[in-house]
């Protein structure tokens, strides 16, 4: 769509297998056909073609069909007097419009086109006998008809295009601009990939501009020789890395709830929680005297006895985890430790790692799929609450999976060197590695399936190799492309989840050691840098573009990079006394003391500074109370009116 958002491009694509060429001269009973006019009927813009790999069947819309479709969805949105309602076709110009001038979000209208696709249903009074080529299979009333095709085999896949136009748009100011460092089109991000995709980035940019200050400081420390001022500096070090993070999560609080006060998608967040509680709680009891009026001790019984069991399985399945990760996680994860301090050939340490690496992405696939399975078993409130409970056990995993063979060297055996030189391999040769595998494995998948696909149709045509075939559409290339997702499986995450876990990962890294290598925070800020181009370029090319998932913040990973924080202090409080006693005979005197003291200030600072930066701009607060007495007042002159015609008619 162009910038006005009043046209539209073919933005999903349906695929089905190519057809034999008898069943296209005999195209009667053919569903495939019957799907392309029935799209047609409700609607949508279809067209069809025939590629190397498959048949593909790409779909647009225009907006008034979208509308209609958000109509029937009753969608909730934002209306320029700050009220979210149900969205109304007819009355389209009081709902407020995108940064880019749309209508609607990303998120919003590949729900529509969902809803408008898989909502064909048989409405006639009898079974329809469809076919495609040899398979013949019945379309029962009320079914779906594209759930159907995807039951029987017949449709492969449904998944969102590319918009070319504005795909090299971000690929020239955003994923080829290396000169910017860590700027970022944030409000295209989110036109293009919605509010999940672009908050990532969002923080990604903001905590990569912030590193930059520990970093001079740490490289201060490591150029300059301060000499007998040495062993107070380390500590002002580790007292600024601490108040450094603690305020960066909370202006990251306050930009966050200017992004989303900007894309107009905070106030069913904050809106009803914080400002209208008087008016939320009279709702909430009148609807709860709705429901209860004939038994209110009964319904109140079950719903405390339904909250204790809900946590009981929340308790049962967040001890299996912690029991898997204490009785087979640790010891293995302790075993390779111990294994590398006492291994002297570094052929026999890069052997054992690599033994290790296997290993331990097989446990953690496995842990991931476990976790899954036991988040099924709660009652978790919708699916972003599912989501965050997958994202504290698999953590869990990847915490002493990352950092138990740190704090093995920095701890037990007070190893300062080696505990460096594995910093060192972790963030250069790890993270290096990392960029490197998960952008060319989505290359080498793309180079296979396009191989097989061509190779497939030499042979349909018996054509000799000096003979080409070529993929000369975009769909088709986008066919064969990866799809973003996470390493744990897609029910519940997408990609994202790899690229955040990478990012707490180097968090807990630099922060928790950051008194045994300053210099940390200059590789981190490096990687960072490369990292917001790469993942540009892999969602813009290496991947088809990802399905929109509704996230108004990080998340669960806020509370997670919160907890490294708290970790950070301990652990390097316990460097420090480790760097001020060196005859290890951990005595109480005053230097340690002082760091004994300074743990308890940090502590402090952590939780007591936290409440000292507002995590909303005045200027959002300001709108957004504005924008609540305004709905009140809309409120109540549609209650006055409805009164008053009440009076009339009773007189």
């Amino acid at each position: 769509m162009n910038g006005g958002g009043e046209e539209t491009g073919f933005e999903v694509a349906i695929v089905v297998p190519k057809r034999s060429e008898r069943e296209r001269d005999e195209s009667s009973g053919d569903c495939v056909e019957f799907l392309v006019r029935e799209l047609e009927k409700a609607g949508l813009i279809v067209e069809r073609f025939r590629g190397v790999p498959a048949e593909f069947i790409k779909v647009a819309a225009p907006l008034e069909t979208l509308g209609r479709a958000a109509a029937d969805l009753q969608m909730k949105k934002l209306t320029y007097i700050g009220m979210e309602l149900q969205f109304d076709w007819d009355q389209v110009a009081a709902f407020v419009r995108q940064p880019d001038g749309s209508l609607f979000s990303w998120c919003e209208r590949f729900n529509c086109f969902r809803y408008l696709i898989y909502g064909i249903v048989n409405r006639t009074n009898t079974e329809l006998t469809l076919k495609f080529d040899d398979k013949e299979f019945l379309y029962e009333r009320n079914e779906s008809l594209l759930g159907k095709m995807e039951a029987v085999g017949i449709v492969k896949q449904v998944f969102p295009l590319h918009d070319e136009v504005r795909r090299k748009q971000l690929l020239g100011n955003w994923a080829l601009n290396w000169l910017d460092f860590t700027w970022q089109p944030i409000d295209e991000i989110y036109s293009y990939f919605g509010t999940k995709i672009a908050t990532y980035f969002a923080f990604l940019g903001m905590y990569t501009r912030w590193l930059f200050f520990p970093a001079v400081f740490g490289l201060a420390m490591q150029i300059i020789d301060f000499g007998p001022l040495q062993l107070l500096v380390l500590p002002a070090f580790f007292v600024f890395v601490i108040s450094w993070a603690v305020f960066f999560f909370q202006f990251w609080k306050r930009k966050n709830s200017a992004l989303l006060a900007r894309w107009g998608i905070n106030y069913s967040l904050s809106e009803y929680k914080a400002i209208d509680t008087q008016m939320s709680s009279l709702t909430q009891k009148t609807d709860w005297e709705k429901k209860c009026d004939t038994n209110r001790l009964v319904e109140k019984t079950r719903l405390q006895r339904d909250e204790w069991l809900d946590l009981l399985l929340r308790f049962r399945n967040n001890a299996i985890v912690i029991l898997a990760i204490i009785c087979l996680q640790l010891p293995f994860e302790l075993a390779y430790a111990h294994l590398y301090e006492i291994t002297e050939t570094e052929v026999l340490r890069y052997l054992l790692t690599a033994v290790y690496l296997f290993a331990i992405n097989y446990y953690t696939r496995i842990g991931g799929k476990v976790s899954a399975i036991l988040i099924k078993c709660e009652n978790n409130q919708g699916e972003e609450s599912s989501a965050a409970s997958l994202v504290y056990k698999v953590f869990g995993l990847y915490f002493v999976q990352s950092y138990i063979g740190l704090f093995y060297h920095a701890l037990l055996h007070r190893n300062i060197s080696t505990l460096r030189q594995v910093l060192i391999q972790r963030l250069i040769v790890s993270q290096v590695l990392e960029n490197l595998i998960e952008n060319s494995i989505p290359y080498l998948k793309y180079s296979y399936k396009k191989y097989k696909a061509v190779h497939k149709k030499k042979h349909e045509k018996g054509l000799t190799p000096e003979k080409s075939v070529r993929l000369f559409t975009r769909v088709e290339k986008e066919f064969l492309k990866p799809s973003y997702t996470a390493s744990i499986g897609d029910e519940l995450e997408d990609g994202l989840f790899d690229d955040f876990l990478e990012l707490a990962l180097q968090f807990g890294m630099i922060m928790m050691f950051a008194c045994a290598f300053p210099l940390i925070f200059c590789f981190a800020t490096l990687n960072n840098i490369t990292e917001i181009r790469a993942d540009a370029l892999k969602l813009l090319v290496m991947l088809r573009r990802p399905v929109p998932r509704a996230a108004a913040t990080i998340g669960a990973w806020l509370n997670i990079f919160q907890f490294l924080v708290v970790m950070a202090i301990c652990t390097n409080c316990l460097l420090l006394v480790y760097l001020y006693d060196q005859e290890g005979k951990w005595k109480i005197e005053p230097g340690l003391a002082s760091i004994l003291i300074m743990e308890h200030v940090l502590l402090l600072i952590k939780f007591g500074f936290s409440h000292f930066v507002p995590e909303e701009p005045a200027w959002v607060r300001a709108h957004r109370v504005r924008n609540v007495a305004q709905a009140r007042d809309a409120c109540s002159k549609q209650l006055l009116r409805s009164i008053s015609t009440l009076d009339r008619k009773w007189d």
